[in-house]
């Protein structure tokens, strides 16, 4: 799907999402979280009980923290008062520790990643904007090792670096991250796998692209028009693809000068 309307030969940053679109997290994250999910459903006496796809479909895209407060909310339990939020902060660490551990043991380098984002780097500045605390980014970077692409101070997430930790789709990590850039939404683009991310940049002022590459096949068709109703300007099946589509635009509107070249 081309870019209608879209001033590319303006962009000089990408901002990505990292589960789901800079790898395939999402799954072995929810098989992570789903004992702390649904013990944290009991203890806070929600009925719900899921297994760790049923846990995905429901909550791809948002924050265990998010997923959690939703559920509860939705059982009538008061998720404002002090006791709540004293035994959630419990919780959400107790997760990101598991999950966290578990994305550095199964997460592994893909090329088809790797490389084009090697690509990109020539021509536009990196960073990560994301709702997964900065450990789990960190150790899934790693993993994958897309870490130098990412430099710590171009790490953003909801989780950790707003005053008061939050969740796509709500806006503030991409304008945080818009400010501590010092950059203009019209010369960005942000790449998102999930309804929640997308929501959240299109809100921010950024022109959007939908990132298809780790959608399971099944999910795709639907995943395509949820993403166009939450606003992209495209969508990709890869990285590759992204890169190409840049590229000839950037073609078309007259080559800019060229980053630095990286060393692979």
């Amino acid at each position: 799907m081309p870019f209608p309307d879209v001033d590319l030969g303006a962009v000089r940053t990408l901002l990505c999402d990292a589960d789901g679109t800079l790898f395939p997290s999402e799954a072995p994250a929810f098989e992570a979280s789903v004992a702390v999910t649904n013990a944290c459903l009991e203890r806070f006496g929600a009925p719900e009980r899921f297994t760790g796809e049923q846990l995905r479909l429901v909550a791809n895209g948002k924050s265990f923290r998010l997923t959690v407060t939703d559920l509860a909310r939705a059982h009538g339990v008061p998720v404002q008062s002090p006791a709540f939020a004293r035994d959630l902060e419990i919780w959400v660490a107790e997760e990101n520790e598991i999950v966290t551990r578990h994305l550095a043991e199964v997460l592994t380098p893909d090329p088809t990643v790797r490389e084009p984002l090697l690509d990109l780097q020539q021509s536009f500045d990196l960073a990560l904007v994301s709702s997964s605390a900065l450990s789990r980014i960190d150790a899934s970077l790693k993993s994958t090792a897309l870490v130098e692409l990412f430099p710590a101070t171009r790490r953003f997430s909801a989780q950790d670096s707003l005053p008061v930790p939050t969740s796509k789709p709500d806006p503030a990590v991409y304008q945080l991250a818009l400010r501590r850039l010092g950059v203009d939404p019209t010369t960005a683009l942000a790449v998102e796998d999930a309804v929640p991310g997308a929501q959240s940049a299109v809100a921010a002022g950024l022109y959007t692209v939908g990132m298809l590459c780790f959608v399971p096949p099944a999910e795709r068709a639907q995943r395509v028009l949820d993403l166009q109703r939450a606003g992209v300007s495209a969508l990709v099946d890869s990285w590759a693809e992204l890169a190409d589509l840049l590229s000839r635009s950037r073609r078309t509107d007259g080559e800019l000068e060229r980053k630095p070249e990286v060393v692979r």
